[in-house]
């Protein structure tokens, strides 16, 4: 862990201590005296310790909110969680699940948005809130290690969590949290002003999704990338859409790396060949143990400036256009530094 002004960067993966970003999480619930405040959205939830943790803090009267994805792209791996906070002993209407209605397509195909964001927001000892890759999706003793094999060990494998504790950021991202919580967005609310402001901090931007406003973190690199280095670590990169702006880097003249999941569902072969095709250097991130690399941050460098880029965003046309996601661009230079470390301990382990 490193402590940067108003930021905390904590980094899970193989070399690594294993569940240590949950155990993050399970400190911090204990942290909330009575008359505090935890609010969490998140995409999947199967630790049901985690969950009796958030059970046992409503107990002693603090004040409990958790909106979670009714089905995730594997359905039902959140219900043990589901059935916990939902009962009559658990967080009552403290907790929902989100559905949101999905957009037909012309081919007769529906896409359905998710609520992909990853955010934990607690009151004491001081407000922070945690934004990054990492959703509790792992269980001790794992009762179906069949879904652990289909979405990755994420107590194991490479993810982030960035604690914010700039009080404009804070409450933004608990505003957020309150919003998703109170009522599931229509398919209308990407062109309200709220879904395409940024929140600006010292040092650090905050951006949700879906919007109709360029994609902010497109957009910025579009901005810099001439004579730039960029560095993105990307769990997820699919549709020739998203080849096609990555590749578009290397001809506005940045020099572009890429580290990958080692899989090719969440990176296809025929990507990787667009992307190399472009000039840009791509390596995935293998373990034994078929660990996922599911951190999504990018570092740019350009003459004395350096700028970190993380959140919950992947390089996909639905994370694009349709989930909701949270995206934070910082100048933070020891916030860049710890990034920029951890990428260099994930090269080690490439293939």
């Amino acid at each position: 862990m490193a402590n940067i002004s108003d930021n905390e960067v904590y980094f899970g993966g193989p070399d690594l201590p294993a569940r240590r970003l949950r155990n993050l999480l399970a400190e911090r619930i204990a942290d909330v005296p009575s008359g505090g405040a935890i609010d969490w959205v998140t995409y999947y939830f199967r630790d049901r310790g985690l969950a009796a943790e958030l059970v046992r803090a409503r107990q002693r009267a603090v004040k409990v909110t958790v909106t979670l994805e009714d089905r995730p792209r594997t359905p039902h791996a959140n219900d043990a969680v589901k059935a916990m906070l939902a009962g009559p002993d658990g967080l009552g209407e403290g907790f929902r699940t989100i559905s949101f209605a999905g957009f037909p397509r012309f081919n007769g195909q529906v896409w359905k948005p998710h609520l992909h964001e990853k955010l934990y927001c607690f009151s004491h000892p001081q407000p922070t809130a945690y934004i990054g890759s990492f959703n509790p999706s792992g269980d001790d003793p794992e009762a179906e290690p069949g879904i652990i094999r289909e979405i990755g060990d994420q107590d194991r494998g490479h993810n982030v969590l960035v604690g914010v504790s700039d009080p404009v950021l804070v409450d933004s991202l608990k505003a957020n949290a309150k919003r998703i919580y109170q009522g599931p967005s229509t398919m209308f609310y990407r062109f309200s002003p709220l879904a395409n402001r940024k929140f600006k901090g010292q040092d650090t931007e905050i951006f949700f999704w879906p919007r109709m406003s360029p994609h902010p973190v497109k957009q910025f690199l579009s901005r810099v990338a001439p004579g730039a280095h960029i560095r993105i670590a990307a769990s997820h990169i699919k549709g020739r859409s998203m080849a096609k702006a990555l590749s578009g880097l290397t001809r506005m003249r940045a020099r572009v790396e890429i580290l990958a999941d080692s899989t090719p569902r969440r990176v296809p072969a025929h990507i990787e060949t667009m992307i190399t095709n472009a000039g840009i250097s791509f390596r995935r991130v293998t373990h034994d143990a078929g660990l996922p690399m599911h951190n999504k941050f990018v570092l740019v460098e350009k003459n004395n400036q350096r700028w970190v880029l993380f959140g919950s965003f992947n390089w996909t046309t639905r994370s694009y256009w349709l989930y909701h996601e949270i995206g934070a661009i910082s100048t933070n230079r020891p916030l860049f530094d710890a990034f920029a470390e951890r990428w260099e301990a994930m090269t080690n382990q490439t293939d």
